[in-house]
């Protein structure tokens, strides 16, 4: 990756988007995508839609990726100056104690540093030393008197938590919310790569969505709304390759070993096999990985969105999800990037998504059934766009 582009994904990373929040990262999004989209726009929910033009009548193709992290929102403003949170988004209260977190209070100009205080070992109790203290039993520490913590701090204001990207060990790099500013940052990359050319036949929409975390909301707005034929939703999912995961049940995923292609019923069996098919005709490694049921991402809101829309999922390994320190390796993200792009330039005026009969070519070399004289109609018509 060269420093240009890791000096975006710090920038990405560090700008604070908790769940609703996700103004500031939506205005850098909307900045890089201006000099390569045809179009940009923003919508009332505060996704980013940047749109390039295709070169002729192929499937339209949406690329989502989530804009949000979690985070946490105060409830309460003690008569001390210490502040109660909630989650915003699946936060583990047993990582929060002693952490260092950014308060974004809205009559401050910067971010306040706080600290996640919980009473030191010496003064718990031998019993309670083994539980995990519940987050409504943590406050943040401001180090302001009250008087001024209340001037500056409102019911409402969120805090992220205070630490950013390093780049560590064998190309590998830790930081807050690779979940999914990862995502974005490839969403960003393809967009760049398909502007220089040469262009898919079909438009081209990177939408940069909202509030996944709380339930992929921005996601299903932006589906309906921008109407594609077909979706890629990225996001990332969980390492296997270290200690305490079991495999048997999570599957072999690793860092480092390239891309992972969902494959399960929120996956369109077209879609899937065809990024298989881009994967191996870049020369590019690749994992798949079991979904059995809904996924916890875009892909699931964006699938029955309007009557259906066939979606595919790609993610990249992340470990030590929800935590201030999630690790990738960067040569998964550039390799992601490739596959993108290789899948949107593949997709042919022929195109068609409906399951059984789209005659893509599996992994195994084996024809779908489909062909110009299939029951889906000739390639391009309405049946095939979905």
């Amino acid at each position: 990756m060269k420093n240009k582009q890791v000096k975006l994904l710090k920038r990405l990373l560090e700008t604070p988007s908790a769940t609703g929040t996700e103004a500031a990262v939506a205005a850098l999004v909307r900045a890089h995508a201006a000099d390569a989209a045809d179009e940009v726009d923003t919508d009332v929910m505060g996704s980013v839609h940047a749109r390039l033009k295709g070169s002729g009548a192929g499937p339209s193709l949406m690329l989502s990726a989530h804009m949000d992290e979690i985070g946490l929102m105060v409830t309460y403003v003690s008569d001390d100056g210490f502040l109660s949170v909630a989650a915003v988004g699946g936060v583990d209260a047993a990582i929060l104690p002693g952490l260092r977190v950014d308060v974004h209070a809205s009559n401050a100009f910067e971010p306040l540093r706080g600290v996640v205080g919980r009473k030191p070992i010496h003064l718990i109790e031998p019993d309670e030393r083994k539980s995990v203290t519940p987050l409504d039993k943590l406050v943040i520490d401001l180090g302001l008197p009250a008087k001024k913590v209340k001037k500056l701090v409102r019911v409402g204001d969120v805090a992220t938590f205070g630490v950013g990207f390093e780049r560590f060990g064998a190309n590998m790099a830790v930081s807050r919310a690779f979940d999914d500013k990862a995502g974005v940052w490839i969403g960003l990359r393809v967009l760049q790569r398909l502007a220089k050319g040469p262009r898919p036949t079909g438009d081209f929409v990177f939408a940069a969505t909202v509030q996944e975390e709380i339930g992929v909301r921005g996601a299903e707005t932006s589906a309906y709304s921008v109407r594609p034929d077909v979706v890629l939703a990225f996001d990332v999912t969980h390492a296997t390759d270290y200690p305490g995961i079991d495999r048997t049940k999570h599957g072999k995923i690793v860092c480092g070993g390239g891309p992972v292609i969902a494959r399960g019923p929120n996956i369109n069996p077209e879609v899937f096999e065809r990024l298989v098919a881009a994967a191996e005709a870049e020369g590019l490694p690749y994992q798949i990985e079991a979904e059995p049921g809904v996924t916890g991402t875009d892909a699931r809101a964006i699938q029955m969105a309007r009557g259906g829309i066939a979606t595919g999922l790609v993610s990249v390994p992340l470990r030590y999800m929800h935590t201030p320190t999630e690790v990738v390796c960067l040569d998964d993200l550039d390799a992601t990037v490739d596959l993108i792009v290789r899948f949107a330039r593949d997709l042919d005026e022929g195109a068609c998504f409906v399951p059984g009969m789209g005659g893509v070519a599996t992994a195994s070399g084996i024809e779908g059934e489909a062909g110009a004289e299939s029951e889906a109609g000739p390639a391009g018509s309405e049946t095939a766009a979905g």
